[in-house]
This record gives structure tokens, C-alpha cells and sequence, in this order.
């Protein structure tokens, strides 16, 4: 593939704490702010506490889940004393590192999440230039949608993603996760600086995990309360093959239920925050993107 060049990633955004109880993120970016850490290498650096009221309660949210509040149509809409807080935020948060879509935003915002399910250390991209040099022990969760429809805080700037590690229980801090995701942020922050310093890095295919559709828990359909929880031989077993026939749920009385689709990867398995969105799971394809070299653009 031909080669694909991008200007400087000179300006980068650390986030955590998009979801209050969600501490890897908090106490990296906090330990970025306590050290001042401004500047690495040729990497302007700011680390951004997203959401202090919830990191405060140690909750997700106020009122909405700031993770979903920057579609270009939240973003657009005009504020109302009755705004919920994460809407208003959000505004803030897209004046601050955008204007989404704009030629002042960030260059690239990386934001760090948990997550309750056993899912290892994951890169989620909902958009270009994906390096194809990640470590083999990262998993890469590809989000097809367009920048505008993007609802998270990293599709602000120029170029974003996610981390997400886990599994960690909300609310906890544990050290195992926590190294991880800050070798994660380590590993971003050199790959940038090699980059700018003008290293091309080859294109080659890259291993991804698509989303195809989300399962909910088996409900009561009157009363819409669960009436069985992830299968022991499911729970924990993110990103490994599901086949028809294998378990999923297991009733409150005892009665397994059996999956009947299509060979797909579960993920988010039994996520903690998912109950409220009706998620038991999501369930993925694994594809192998082409990847271009990419190179620094020169003036």
C-alpha cells in the first residue's frame, strides 16, 4: 500500500475519570498532574480529569454517561438550565480539546478506561491511523462509525482512542491493572515521539475485533427484571470463539440456555455498567485490517 503521511502529533490530551469509578485512568492522570508533566519529548502533553463531581461521588455519572454525549448532534444542542451536567461537560470538554472536527483540536486524545469484564488491555479506534506496530499482547477493538456519530471523548481531537483494561471492580484500584494500562500510556507517548522524530513505520495487517450486535440478559417480559446471569463457562472468557450450542446464561432455577448464532467473539462479558444499557455481552467478528506505512508529513 502506498504510503500515508500525517502532520505532527504535537498536542495530546491524557483523560481519565470519564466514568467516576473507573480508577486506573484517575490515579495515572492524577500522578501526571502531581508530577506536572507537561512536556515529553517533542509531545505537548495535557492530563485532563474529565469528570470531577463523579469521580468525587466514585460513580459513572451524575446525571448521563459523559461517554456519550459527543455526537456532532449533542454537541450542537443548544444548553438549558435543565442540561444535564455530563451534556454540559461535554460542551466544555469539545471547546477545550476541539472544536470536534476543527483544525485547532487536539491532535490526538487517548482516554483511559476499566472495565469490569476480563478483557485484558484493549485499544478501541472508531477511526483512522491505527498503527500496526501495537504490542501482540494488546487486543484492538475496531468501532466502524463515522467521526460525527463518534459519541466518546476522544473523537474531539484530530485522532483518537480508548484503553480499556480490566478486569478491574469499580471503584477498586489494583496494580496489576493500573501497570498495565501506564505501560499502555508509556508505550503511546514513545511510539508519538518516534514519529515525529520521523520514523516510518510499515504497514502490514492488523488482527481486529468488530462489533456485530449486543445480547441482553434473559428477562421477565412483563416486569423486564433478569431471570438468569452469564453461564460459569462463559463468564471470563472474553474474545474466545462462541459455537452454537455452547452455554450463556443459566436460569435462576437451574436451566442453561444455549447460544443459536453465528460463531462470533464475545467481549464486555457481564460488565458491571452494561446492566442499565440492557448488555450482557457484545459479540464481535475477528477481521485482519490493511494497515498502510505511515510517515510524518513534512512541511
Amino acid at each position: 500500500m502506498d504510503l500515508v503521511s500525517y502532520p505532527a502529533f504535537s498536542r495530546v490530551a491524557i483523560t481519565g475519570g470519564t466514568h467516576g469509578n473507573e480508577l486506573s485512568g484517575v490515579y495515572i492522570v492524577r500522578e501526571m498532574q502531581r508530577q506536572n508533566v507537561a512536556q515529553v519529548g517533542s509531545v505537548s502533553i495535557s492530563p485532563i480529569l474529565v469528570n470531577l463531581p463523579a469521580i468525587d461521588a466514585c460513580r459513572r455519572y451524575i446525571e448521563k454517561d459523559l461517554n456519550r454525549c459527543f455526537t456532532d448532534a449533542l454537541l450542537s444542542t443548544p444548553l438549558t438550565d435543565s442540561s444535564p451536567y455530563e451534556l454540559r461537560r461535554a460542551h466544555e470538554l469539545n471547546s477545550q480539546l476541539g472544536p470536534k472536527g476543527s483544525p485547532q483540536a487536539m491532535d490526538l486524545v487517548c482516554d483511559l478506561h476499566n472495565t469490569t469484564s476480563n478483557m485484558g488491555l484493549c485499544f478501541i479506534f472508531d477511526f483512522d491511523c491505527i498503527p500496526s506496530t501495537l504490542p501482540n499482547t494488546y487486543r484492538v477493538i475496531y468501532v466502524d462509525t463515522s467521526k460525527s456519530e463518534s459519541y466518546s471523548v476522544d473523537s474531539v481531537a484530530k485522532h483518537g482512542f480508548a484503553i480499556e483494561v480490566g478486569p478491574q471492580p469499580h471503584g477498586v484500584l489494583r496494580a496489576d491493572i493500573y501497570n498495565m494500562m501506564k505501560e499502555a500510556v508509556d508505550h503511546t507517548v514513545d511510539w508519538l515521539n518516534k514519529f515525529n522524530a520521523g520514523t516510518i513505520f510499515e504497514g502490514g495487517n492488523l488482527e481486529v475485533f468488530v462489533k456485530e450486535k449486543s445480547v441482553d440478559y434473559p428477562r421477565n417480559p412483563e416486569t423486564s427484571e433478569l431471570t438468569a446471569a452469564i453461564h460459569p463457562q462463559l463468564q471470563d472468557n472474553d474474545f474466545k470463539l462462541l459455537q452454537r450450542g455452547d452455554p450463556i446464561f443459566m436460569s435462576f432455577t437451574g436451566e442453561t440456555v444455549n447460544y443459536e448464532g453465528e460463531e462470533l467473539y464475545p467481549f464486555f462479558i457481564n460488565e458491571c455498567a452494561y446492566y442499565e444499557k440492557k448488555i450482557a455481552f457484545h459479540l464481535a467478528k475477528k477481521k485482519m485490517l490493511t494497515i498502510p506505512p505511515i510517515s510524518l508529513k513534512k512541511d
